[in-house]
């Protein structure tokens, strides 16, 4: 991850919901110019320029927020990349000791929907540990201690095995320290109010640990709770088919993951009454995840999306953190029962490296110098610029070829966002700059700006140089709409002042923005466009099969947990500045 000091800072994104990349439009509004008044827009205010300096940090720390109230996005400008579908993995490549769903309620605390372990696993992981193993508590003292090293339960204290800055996460995979010992490695992740988390099968000693790397079961496991999220998430807010899925999923895993080895990490493509059982191919060369040989003209889509989280403070003595994680999905419609493909991702001269790549199990070979680059180790100084070949024999559905992430050195958007209290009234004032290096081609871009703890807005003078200003219809969020383009300046300001009426319950709360802490949340997409510049080269896709392909490749950015925080408050952070 990329930091700055100075003029900006950077810290770790507040325990919240995740919100979709772009919100459901609930009203449709174009983005005008300047205007001025407390119903509409406003004229041109002072413009801030920034500069970034520093040394980017090794990691990026994971982090959400509540969806604000939907308002509008223009008509998009470029199709979106498909959605991939979760491809079935290699049989017997790992195992896994047990998995969980969990719910984690702030207010009606957690519990356990599902669980399931594999005896046969454990005692496979009995004779691998040795004297390093550590037994699986039960349900309930497992969801008592994950919610622990999560920070998602009511005591906030300081725990030093925990909270310690020696101990940074880097991802998803966790220690749970249990009254046995520590249990490891517990690959663990929140999404609408749930938890996921499995164990894998670690084939040797746990002390020392080893490498994450070398630890197969990681990636598949993270696989298939993926796998049970796509399956769940759809009937998220409706309890009773949300229940009635959980209670199909020990079906569902005999078949997709049988005695604790995943076969299958589609879930949803399973059948709960054993009448969809899949059979392996009869082709003895076709592998297991091409469950099906395709006929017609071969065609191939690639979109390379990446998405960039970032924190700005504008504190000299707070470090602003910014993060791009890319992914490169492909569909391969293709005849054959094991065809051969060759994929290039290739960047420009001045394009930020890729670093921390994890392939998808059909990859079939790959120059180990590409795994090499990490932004885990802060000492790792390993830099390969590419290409970045994949050869591969492609699943049947849609998959994501290939994770990664990237230390570009300024993040898109630089921000600054005061809000300071005057008498009954908060004055707010937000400067955004788009960068010069930055496509000025928005399919949407609006900045939100909610208030927690607080009544309704009941008054509302605003000026904005750009763009459009909306309510939300609970008036406890302000969308400020850019559109789709920065003007010639690249430069937008909005000044204003809010008063509010008496506090409700249906108002929205928030247990760390509490007083002056509070934020500024972008959201934009940039269709035909990367951070790194990361692209593919149409000509240089190779297909070892009859006919003449047809190739498209796309590539998009879009903003994840991009926050601005108020420079007049304190605010949640995860580095200071040695030099101020």
């Amino acid at each position: 991850m990329a930091r700055r000091a100075g003029a900006g800072g950077g810290g770790g994104v507040p325990q919240r919901p995740s919100a979709a990349p772009r919100p459901p439009p609930i009203v449709s509004r174009s983005p005008g110019t300047a205007a001025t008044g407390s119903s509409r827009l406003g004229t041109a205010s002072t413009r801030r320029k920034r500069a970034c300096a520093g040394r980017p940090p090794p990691h990026a720390a994971p982090g959400s927020s509540p969806a604000p109230a939907a308002i509008s996005c223009p008509a998009p400008a470029a199709p979106r990349c498909p959605q991939p579908s979760p491809s079935p993995a290699l049989p017997g490549a790992m195992a896994l000791r047990a998995l969980w769903v969990l719910r984690h309620d702030p207010r009606a605390g957690g519990a356990v929907l599902f669980s399931r372990r594999y005896p046969t696993v454990e005692t496979r992981a009995e004779a691998f540990n040795g004297s390093t193993h550590v037994a699986i508590p039960s349900d309930s003292d497992f969801l008592k201690a994950l919610l622990f090293e999560l920070r998602l339960t009511d005591d906030q204290s300081f725990v030093e095995h925990r909270d310690t800055c020696t101990r940074i996460d880097h991802s998803s995979v966790r220690s749970v320290r249990v009254e046995g010992g520590d249990l490891w490695p517990v690959v663990a992740f929140q999404k609408s109010g749930l938890i996921y988390a499995c164990l894998p099968l670690v084939e040797e000693t746990l002390e020392p640990r080893p490498p994450l790397l070398t630890i197969s079961g990681l990636s598949q496991g993270l696989a298939l709770l993926f796998g049970i999220l796509d399956y769940i998430s759809p009937s998220r807010k409706n309890e009773a088919e949300m229940s009635a899925k959980i209670g199909q999923l020990r079906n569902l895993l005999i078949q997709a993951c049988p005695l604790g080895t995943p076969l299958n990490t589609n879930i949803s493509s399973l059948n709960s009454s054993f009448d969809d059982i899949q059979v392996i191919p009869t082709d003895e060369n076709q592998p297991v995840w091409r469950s099906n040989t395709y006929k017609g003209k071969p065609q191939v889509n690639v979109c390379i999306t990446e998405k960039v989280k970032c924190m700005q403070y504008d504190k000299r003595d707070v470090v602003d953190m910014w993060q791009v994680y890319g992914v490169v999905n492909c569909k391969c419609d293709i005849e054959g029962a094991a065809p051969n493909v060759t994929l290039t991702l290739n960047l420009p001269t001045n394009g930020s490296p890729l670093q921390d790549i994890l392939v998808h199990h059909c990859v079939t070979s790959i120059d180990p110098a590409m795994l090499m680059s990490s932004s885990v180790d802060p000492l790792d100084d390993s830099v390969y610029s590419g290409p970045y070949k994949f050869p591969f024999i492609p699943p049947s559905d849609s998959f994501n070829l290939c994770y990664y992430t990237s230390q570009v050195p300024v993040p898109p958007i630089l921000g600054c966002y005061q809000l300071i209290e005057e008498g009954s009234q908060l004055k707010l004032t937000v400067n955004l700059k788009l960068h010069e290096s930055i496509k000025n081609s928005f399919e949407y871009c609006e900045a939100r700006i909610p208030f927690f703890n607080r009544g309704p807005i009941a008054h509302l003078e605003y000026k904005v140089s750009y763009g459009q200003l909306d309510l939300s219809r609970e008036k406890s969020l302000l969308v400020w709409v850019i559109g789709q383009k920065f003007p010639k300046s690249s430069e937008v300001s909005l000044t204003g002042t809010v008063t509010f009426g008496a506090a409700g319950e249906e108002h929205p709360t928030d247990y760390v923005c509490t007083g002056n802490t509070a934020y500024v949340k972008m959201y934009f997409r940039i269709p035909d466009f990367t951070l790194t510049g990361c692209y593919v080269d149409q000509h240089s896709v190779q297909i070892f099969a009859p006919g003449k392909p047809k190739i498209t490749a796309s590539r998009e950015l879009i903003s994840s947990d991009y926050y601005i925080w108020n420079s007049e408050a304190s605010a949640p952070i995860m580095y200071k500045s040695l030099y101020y």
